[in-house]
């Protein structure tokens, strides 16, 4: 009888370590990192000149670009229209007419001035521009529109409602971004083969993992994820799922991220059964289309 005793206490001390191996967080501290390069993002390869723009892949979010035009003698707002029909038959983009919230303001009110020293280029220029990887999204542009150009075509017009587009001056007199105006510059095949390639890209989102991390020590994971929305448009909601050799451990619903932003996940102690985990898979799950898919699925492995 009294060996059934030492058996059961032993028994329950066994148990009660087991408890505590599995359940406390105790152990050696393990380390988890990006593993390779799977992270990178899709980049924007193309032969074309992006030196004619102020900054790198400047466009806004559509080829369907909203303006409105405000106070301007009837001249100067037909040069301004006959701009809008240019570059509508020669590139891709389309303009239309709106009441409020347009992308691009013209004006031909001298007193107008740029916002925080953005009005840029002259009489022309970006307002507000988002910042990406893979894009300067603008928001908003503005024309002052001083003066028509009495050619032709509607040199001036063109002129500045380039620069609203982020074009920058260029160096050649025959080019109608050209410092100073004649009737005989035109638009370039190179300008329209940059605009027609950098709004080739869609409307879309681009969730992509920019860190992550993991540590484990015991039982419990924890990690600090920053997940970025890179595209042209705010993202849906979605799903995190993480993966600890090949089994799904957590889900956290994920609010929409707008351009340009991004949203710093903190999970701590998670606890799994699993020990000895040698690889971590996060996974961004959702219905909507994006980009590129290829960046939302991330691997971490044990650090050396």
């Amino acid at each position: 009888m009294k060996w059934k005793v030492v058996s059961l206490i032993f028994f329950i001390l066994v148990f009660i370590l087991l408890i505590f191996y599995w359940i406390l967080p105790i152990g050696e501290l393990i380390e988890f990192g990006i593993s390779g390069s799977e992270n990178a993002n899709f980049t924007l390869n193309s032969s074309l000149n992006k030196s004619m723009q102020f900054y790198e892949n400047m466009r806004y979010q559509s080829p369907n670009i909203s303006y409105r035009i405000d106070e301007c003698p009837l001249a100067r707002e037909d040069e301004m229209k006959r701009a809008f029909v240019f570059l509508e038959n020669h590139t891709v983009l389309n303009f239309y007419k709106a009441d409020k919230g347009e992308g691009i303001s013209v004006t031909c009110e001298d007193s107008v001035k740029g916002e925080r020293g953005l009005f840029i280029a002259g009489e022309g220029g970006v307002t507000n521009v988002t910042v990406t990887k893979n894009f300067n999204v603008i928001f908003n542009g503005m024309v002052l529109l001083l003066r028509e150009s009495k050619c032709p075509d509607p040199i001036v017009g063109t002129h500045e409602l380039l620069h609203a587009l982020g074009f920058d001056h260029s160096d050649n007199p025959n080019n109608i971004m050209y410092p100073t105006v004649n009737c005989k510059q035109t638009i370039g095949d190179d300008l329209i083969n940059y605009i027609n390639w950098i709004y080739s890209f869609p409307t879309l989102p681009d969730l992509s993992f920019e860190n992550a991390s993991a540590s484990m020590r015991g039982g419990y994971l924890n990690f600090v994820i920053t997940v970025r929305n890179n595209g042209l448009k705010n993202s849906e909601n979605s799903t995190l799922i993480i993966y600890a050799d090949n089994k799904s451990i957590k889900e956290l619903e994920v609010e929409p991220i707008p351009i340009g932003s991004g949203r710093r996940i903190t999970l701590s102690n998670i606890f799994v059964m699993q020990r000895n985990i040698k690889e971590l898979e996060l996974f961004m799950k959702y219905d909507f289309d994006e980009l590129n898919k290829n960046d939302n699925r991330i691997t971490l492995e044990i650090k050396e």
